[in-house]
Order: structure tokens, then sequence, then C-alpha cells
């Protein structure tokens, strides 16, 4: 995906996808459904990951620009950026999930969210596309040790791509991304 503005905007195409938007309540558990229903999915990567979010919670996908600093914030929360108005929280997503580095550069972008009315934004190393997936492209998440907070991963996307020999399988982490920045530990949604 390649951006030629500031920001860009992203399109749902399909009015199936604005009623099962509308028809959510944001309860738990929603965002597991989805993944394990299909559907569209926005992919970015952190660190060497490719990850997948539900295309209808991505309002629109943004460069990267250095955010206001909040005194005593915790380290992922990289501070806050006016939007058009709208004073939005920029969370470092790969300081949150432990990547290695996070290096800022020309393919840094922020993915702004609509999270239960609320809009943030998360910053990603890079967007990569939008992806439909069916439910047989989608594996249950693996069960992990309890000392593996996995319980915002709600599925594994393969993607077959190439043919023949060629032929290789795309892994995808698909994130409640909704469960993820609603938590407590990241205090931007009161429960």
């Amino acid at each position: 995906m390649e951006m030629t503005a500031e920001a860009t905007p992203v399109a749902h195409q399909d009015s199936a996808h604005s009623a099962a938007q509308s028809g959510r309540n944001g309860a738990p558990g929603a965002s597991t459904n989805r993944a394990a229903q299909g559907g569209e999915f926005l992919t970015f990567r952190l660190g060497a990951e490719e990850y997948g979010i539900d295309i209808l919670r991505v309002q629109e996908i943004r460069s990267y620009e250095q955010p206001t600093r909040i005194a005593n914030a915790p380290s992922f929360i990289k501070g806050v950026v006016n939007l058009r108005g709208v004073i939005v929280p920029i969370i470092d997503l790969r300081l949150k999930l432990g990547c290695d580095t996070a290096e800022y550069n020309t393919f840094t972008v922020v993915v702004v969210l609509n999270v239960r009315g609320r809009v943030v934004g998360a910053v990603v190393d890079s967007v990569s596309d939008v992806l439909e997936l069916t439910r047989d492209n989608i594996k249950p998440a693996p069960e992990l040790n309890s000392s593996i907070d996995a319980s915002h991963i709600t599925g594994i996307g393969t993607i077959k791509h190439g043919q023949g020999e060629n032929e290789a399988e795309r892994m995808l982490i698909l994130m409640d991304i909704e469960g993820l920045m609603s938590s407590a530990d990241m205090g931007l949604i009161s429960h």
C-alpha cells in the first residue's frame, strides 16, 4: 500500500461490512468471533512479524509525526496529536508488544483506529495491504504458557502465494485490536 497524502482514509466497500459494524455492541469476544468468521483485515508489520486487524476498526492511515509527550505516561504511550480538532493518544504497538526495536523511518505509520467510540493511533513499522480471509484461512491461536499474554491474538491467518515450486505460505497474526486498546493496562477507555 503506498501512501500518497498525509492521511489515507480507508474505504469500506460492501454494505454487509457496514451492517456488521453497526450491529456490534462492543462486547468482549466480538472481535474474536469476527476473526473466526473471516473478513477483511488490514495487515501491517511489527519487526519481522506480520499482523492483521479488523478493517472496520481502521479510520485512516497517517504518516508518523512526533506526538506531544505526556508526563508520567508508560513508554508505549508516545503522547498525543491533534487530528482535525480531536486529541488522539498515540500508542507504539512495537513497544507495547515487546518488539526488539522501534525505529522511526519513512515507512513508520500511524493507524488511526476507532475503538468503542474513542479514536486512538497505533504506531506500526509499515502497512502492507488489505486481505480478505475466509474461515478456512484462519487457524485457532496456539495454546501458550500462562506467562505469555496471548489473550489479544484471535487466530493465525494463512495466505498462499506463488505457484508450483515457488508456492509459499504467509502467516498473519490476527489481533483483537479493540480488546488490546480497551484493556485496563492501556488506561485509554474507562470500563
